[in-house]
């Protein structure tokens, strides 16, 4: 298991005592060398956008094997910054192939997004991009008087469990497509995404004339894999 962020370890302290050693990534100097005083971490001292969670998995496994023979595959946990929980998913997109699953407390904004249905106001790029790799669910919201000093906002805690045989769509050129459909989201699509699509020449049946949060996370794929 690997825990992004454990800080002043109190998440970590309880998944250690379950778990008997525990992987955490921490970028603050100072709390990484305090870290390393427990002898039941594995500290990898680094921002997580830098870190190849494929090299880890490889690590584990070379230590680690399911009953089937089959290598270990990574558990991914962590209570994410609003400023950069995003990028921490996206990047985590490129490594879902060696994770079994995710399990992240975020604010409860964003995990109304990850999760959203479409023909909603939450439903976003960030919808279309997670849902299109995971299962999703909101299993728990965390008010602010569970913390101190409590924050102005709710809490949840998110669980993605990576679909088992996804559409094998490039990741680069769905990002790019979703993202300008997103692009102005009051409008049509035939404002934004047709043009991309000229330019591209793509011929094929896609209604335009509805709204970016209007079409569903299988479409998008399906015209991913179009152009």
């Amino acid at each position: 298991m690997v825990e992004i962020g454990p800080g002043l370890a109190a998440l970590t302290q309880p998944l250690v005592e379950r778990l008997g050693r525990l992987t955490v990534i921490e970028l603050d100097r100072d709390l990484a060398a305090r870290l390393r005083q427990h002898g039941q971490l594995d500290v990898i001292e680094s921002d997580v956008l830098r870190v190849d969670f494929a090299q880890l998995a490889a690590t584990a496994a070379a230590s680690d094997v399911n009953q089937d023979g089959a290598a270990a595959k990574l558990r991914v946990v962590g209570n994410l910054p609003y400023n950069i929980s995003t990028p921490i998913l996206f990047h985590l997109l490129d490594f879902v192939g060696v994770i079994e699953d995710q399990h992240f407390m975020l604010q409860k904004e964003v995990v109304d997004r990850m999760v959203a249905r479409p023909a909603t106001s939450d439903y976003s790029r960030l919808s279309v991009m997670l849902q299109w790799r995971y299962a999703m669910e909101n299993i728990l919201v965390v008010p602010p008087e569970s913390f101190d000093p409590p924050p102005r906002v709710n809490s949840a805690v998110v669980r993605m469990r990576p679909l088992a045989d996804p559409p094998a769509v490039n990741v680069r050129h769905l990002s790019e497509l979703v993202q300008v459909s997103f692009s102005q989201r009051r409008k049509l699509l035939r404002h934004t995404l047709g043009k991309w699509l000229e330019q591209r020449q793509c011929t094929g049946n896609f209604d335009l004339q509805r709204r970016a949060e209007e079409v569903p996370v299988h479409e998008y794929i399906e015209l991913a894999l179009r152009t």
